[in-house]
């Protein structure tokens, strides 16, 4: 593990936290270096990366994962909802917190910094064709069933695929971009990539919420275990079944380990599907991550490979 990474993580964390205690930024810059890092940073690193992949067939095995473990989700939060006789909206919300991680703001720079650079390629990968794909598609559809309102059409759901920008360059880099461009562009892109970690922890120390709801810590717990614990102890087995070498599966294990995706929570908030908890399911999954993924990542640097 590369601990000065995570030291920085740690730092900017607890600098966003202290700073969004006081009015030295304005209201929205939680909102602000978000979409920075959704312009100018993700795009960044898909193209620094994915043209340096190699093809080959356990690369499906990436993309399958997130999709064979929102099944896994629907079917253990539907048990779990059964057993603990969970409110409507608060299985709603679990499906989605659940089911959808935080695989490209948190999961690069995670990845990067406890496994390495080689290992982003990956991640990319996962987040992608897996974890973007699914907020589109299976993500829109949950919370407009449970929410009341009408199931997103097709063209709704392209037009939302559409908008996304590191998709556009994710099409560049497959297609027109050289796995080794002249050193000023990939330089440019790799500082570009770096600022990722730094503004994304920030942001989050900004935005971060650690209210407990007091009627709703029993989905909650099962969220976090579901989420930090069972999702890996999952896809691990699912990552050797498709064949991965080392550093592949370390880092389809470590994406899955990721926290609750914020773009999936406020979609479920803005339906009003238990706000609450899914603040809850996000503020406590990122701070909880900080120890549950070098827990994951010290398991796994004990495989072969």
């Amino acid at each position: 593990m590369a601990y000065d990474a995570f030291a920085l993580i740690l730092a900017m964390l607890a600098l966003g936290m202290a700073m969004g205690r006081t009015a030295l930024l304005p209201a929205n810059a939680s909102e602000v270096l978000n979409l920075v890092v959704l312009y100018v940073c993700l795009p960044a690193a898909v193209l620094l990366h994915v043209p340096r992949l190699h093809m080959e067939w356990s690369l499906l095995g990436v993309m399958a994962t997130p999709w064979l473990l929102m099944a896994a989700t629907w079917v253990l939060v539907t048990l779990a909802a059964r057993v603990w006789r969970f409110r409507r909206d608060e299985y709603a919300a679990l499906l989605v917190c659940v089911g959808l991680c935080n695989s490209s703001f948190i999961g690069y720079p995670m990845v990067r910094a406890l496994l390495g650079e080689d290992a982003v390629q990956y991640a990319v990968v996962y987040d992608q064709f897996g974890t973007f794909f699914l907020l589109s598609t299976v993500g829109l559809y949950i919370v407009a069933r449970y929410s009341g309102d009408a199931a997103p059409g097709t063209l709704t759901i392209l037009r939302r695929i559409a908008r996304f920008p590191p998709l556009w360059a994710l099409l560049f880099a497959a297609t027109c971009m050289p796995a080794e461009p002249p050193q000023w562009i990939a330089s440019g892109l790799q500082r570009l990539s770096d600022a990722m970690l730094p503004l994304v922890m920030l942001a989050v120390g900004l935005s971060i919420q650690l209210k407990l709801p007091r009627d709703e810590v029993r989905p909650l717990a099962t969220g976090l275990v579901l989420k930090l614990l069972v999702m890996p102890a999952i896809a691990l087995p699912l990552s050797l079944l498709f064949g991965m070498p080392g550093t592949m599966l370390r880092a389809n294990v470590l994406e899955s380990a990721m926290p609750t995706m914020i773009s999936a929570a406020g979609l479920a908030m803005s339906h009003g599907l238990a706000p609450r908890l899914c603040a809850a399911l996000v503020g406590y999954g990122i701070v909880l991550c900080l120890l549950t993924l070098p827990g994951w990542a010290w398991l796994l640097g004990g495989l072969p490979g």
